[in-house]
């Protein structure tokens, strides 16, 4: 049985909130529950999950799915999930284009768009976002009005760091207070991170990681990110630039070279370009994949050991239950990548009874970060953590 005893300095509101995120959580992960259930999975009275009930049910948050009968006294009436109760948004920035999802509270995209940016300075980011809105008010109103906030993702490295100057930077944006630009154009409570991150939150709301609590994600955007959840929490670092793995150095048979140099996407794009190879985009790489391109799969020889090597650095460090690929390829890359990448023995990942593989792929596509910035508002709702209530 799960039990959460709340601090002793914690307020009757807070365990309140607690306990209504505990009900919510539960009653998402196994798709419908009764209120014996309920009581007996999240440590709480019955009485106190019937009261927690009740409010969800007015709110429109969950709805009555139907009775079970047990065998003894009156059916049990099963509650689930109301889709349409509140919805997420998720919005991506990129050098040269916004993405915006909304997702409805079963984590389903119910509106996805794209802004090309000529410009991703603040000033013009944040220009565009307001029309985004207006744009988002006028296609769905109803899921606007239930908006439950906004995550916002966008490349790392957060402030001026060693790491600052890169492919995948946003110029203007080190020294901001980006978190506050976002809420003011968007009007609504912000929570903001990379994109590496909000991917890996994506994979437990709805993907490879439903279930779990302790995995790492490699993300492949522009560059390679790592997301990382511990106890069922992103890591997100001191200055939330944990996951910057794609600057580490891997060996190649040719010496030693940045992960990203060797395994992202942008890697993968100069090699077909000096080859000839046109890909600029998600559609021209599957195609390259399906038409088994030489180059691609020269690519693929370089990239998967350097992968593996980072994999087996990750496992070590962090011991995770899987570690899961995803992002801006396409799931044939990713697969082969996968079929390729010989890890080490010498992991303690490497033990038997092992409930998952040590590598899963996840979700690929164009908007797997988009999607992820809403996840991160839909984590929240359903996870009981005392950290989320501050």
């Amino acid at each position: 049985m799960l039990s959460i005893l709340p601090p002793q300095n914690t307020s009757p509101e807070r365990a309140k909130s607690l306990n209504r995120r505990l009900v919510l959580g539960r009653v998402h992960a196994t798709g419908e529950m009764g209120r014996a259930e309920l009581s007996r999975a999240c440590g709480l009275t019955i009485q106190a999950v019937s009261n927690i009930i009740a409010e969800l049910v007015e709110e429109g948050l969950i709805r009555e799915t139907g009775r079970r009968s047990t065998g003894r006294g009156l059916p049990a009436t099963l509650y689930a999930i109301n889709p349409k109760g509140a919805y997420a948004l998720g919005v991506e920035v990129r050098p040269n284009a916004l993405l915006a999802a909304v997702l409805d509270l079963t984590g389903r995209p119910v509106l996805t768009t794209r802004h090309a940016l000529t410009d991703a300075r603040p000033e013009a980011v944040s220009r565009e976002l307001q029309e985004l809105r207006l744009e988002m008010e006028q296609a769905q109103p109803e899921a606007v009005s239930r908006l439950l906030g906004a995550g916002v993702v966008m490349p790392g490295p957060f402030g001026t760091t060693g790491l600052s100057g890169t492919a995948a930077d946003l110029p203007g944006w080190h020294e901001l207070d980006a978190r506050a630009l976002f809420a003011e154009a968007l009007g609504m409570p912000i929570d903001l991170d990379n994109d590496a991150n909000a991917a890996a939150m994506a994979e437990r709301v709805k993907g490879a990681a439903q279930g779990l609590d302790d995995y790492a994600y490699l993300y492949f955007g522009t560059g390679i990110g790592l997301g990382l959840v511990s106890q069922g929490r992103r890591v997100a670092g001191a200055f939330g630039n944990a996951g910057e793995i794609g600057h580490l150095r891997m060996q190649t048979k040719d010496g030693t070279a940045a992960l990203e140099d060797v395994a992202s996407r942008l890697s993968l794009q100069r090699r077909l370009a000096a080859h000839g190879r046109d890909a600029p985009d998600f559609d021209t790489l599957a195609g390259l994949n399906a038409q088994n391109d030489a180059v691609l799969d020269e690519w693929i020889s370089i990239a998967a050991p350097a992968l593996a090597q980072a994999v087996h650095m990750i496992e070590n460090l962090f011991d995770p239950e899987t570690v899961i690929l995803g992002g801006a390829l396409p799931e044939g890359i990713v697969d082969r990548l996968i079929a390729r990448m010989a890890l080490p023995e010498n992991s303690v990942s490497n033990r038997p009874g092992r409930a998952h593989p040590r590598l899963t792929r996840g979700e690929c596509g164009r908007l797997t970060a988009t999607l992820g910035a809403a996840a991160l508002i839909l984590n929240r709702a359903f996870s009981p953590q005392f950290a989320a209530l501050d």
